[in-house]
């Protein structure tokens, strides 16, 4: 593999269009923060070629989160291509990340979580909408301690983190959500109920991540009303299609619900503390 340049830009985006509800984190890293690379969630590329066209397109995060869309690339030269590069997780399609774990050295390393989840596609004109309590507002409309409280019990609860990190991740996550207003929460007058956002988002499609409904509110489908209306939201901007992954069989049988079927299984690996993979 050879890292992309700027030239290769038009090459990388036309390959994980092809492949796109499975390479929504890259594909909407790219149309954030371009092909340079850099720090959190700007993206350094590497492609493999077979005669000028591409076949594989490897990312990588600058905070370690390594995002392979390479189905027919050797796990081997992946790993030669982030060789000594700090990694703090591997997210993908599960027959490229276990692969790749091993071919990295990394398969026998602590897990803060490994995981594999089924992912469900949706076309929004078939959006089932169910009724209940609730309207959505931006996240920035309940109080801040709220939605920080939610995002600490979501990191803790659903990925494994610390809760002494978590504190400080959930506080970071909630500004960077309020400000790109990626995220809404269900309210009944003033009462916040659940919390659901896109965590990758492009003109023509969404994913759904970071849903949580607290503990004492669940099993009466807010959450799954949360999801419909903010999917809604977007299906009147213009967005026809969406993705999501789900992280038991409660999401399950509530996506499943709001029309969307299973297209495969990913895979979400974090590491207990970054290490550098090795080629």
């Amino acid at each position: 593999m050879r890292r992309a340049g700027p030239a290769d830009r038009e090459a990388v985006e036309g390959f994980l269009r092809a492949h796109l509800t499975r390479a929504m984190f890259p594909l909407s890293n790219l149309a954030r923060y371009g092909m340079d690379g850099g720090e959190g969630r700007a993206t350094t590329f590497w492609i493999d070629e077979d005669g000028g066209t591409v076949r594989g397109v490897l990312g990588m995060s600058g905070d370690g989160m390594v995002l392979p869309v390479c189905p027919e690339t050797d796990p081997r030269d992946m790993a030669g291509a982030i060789a000594g590069r700090r990694v703090m997780g591997v997210m993908g399609v599960a027959a490229e990340v276990r692969p790749l774990l091993a071919a990295i050295g990394l398969d026998g390393t602590r897990k803060a979580l490994d995981e594999d989840e089924p992912q469900f596609v949706l076309d929004l004109a078939g959006l089932v909408v169910p009724e209940g309590p609730g309207r959505l507002v931006p996240l920035g409309h309940i109080p801040e301690e709220t939605a920080i409280g939610w995002r600490r019990d979501y990191l803790v609860e659903i990925l494994g983190t610390p809760p002494e990190r978590a504190e400080i991740t959930a506080a970071s996550d909630i500004a960077h959500y309020v400000a790109e207003d990626s995220h809404r929460a269900l309210v009944d007058g003033d009462t916040p109920l659940a919390m659901t956002g896109f965590n990758a988002r492009l003109p023509d499609i969404v994913q759904v991540g970071a849903v949580w409904t607290p503990p004492p509110r669940r099993s009466r489908g807010l959450a799954r009303r949360a999801v419909a209306l903010h999917l809604a939201e977007a299906r009147a901007r213009g967005v026809g299609q969406a993705t999501l992954f789900a992280s038991g069989p409660a999401a399950v049988r509530a996506y499943e619900a709001l029309g969307f079927r299973r297209t495969g299984t990913w895979t979400i690996v974090l590491l207990a503390e970054p290490e550098a993979a090795r080629g």
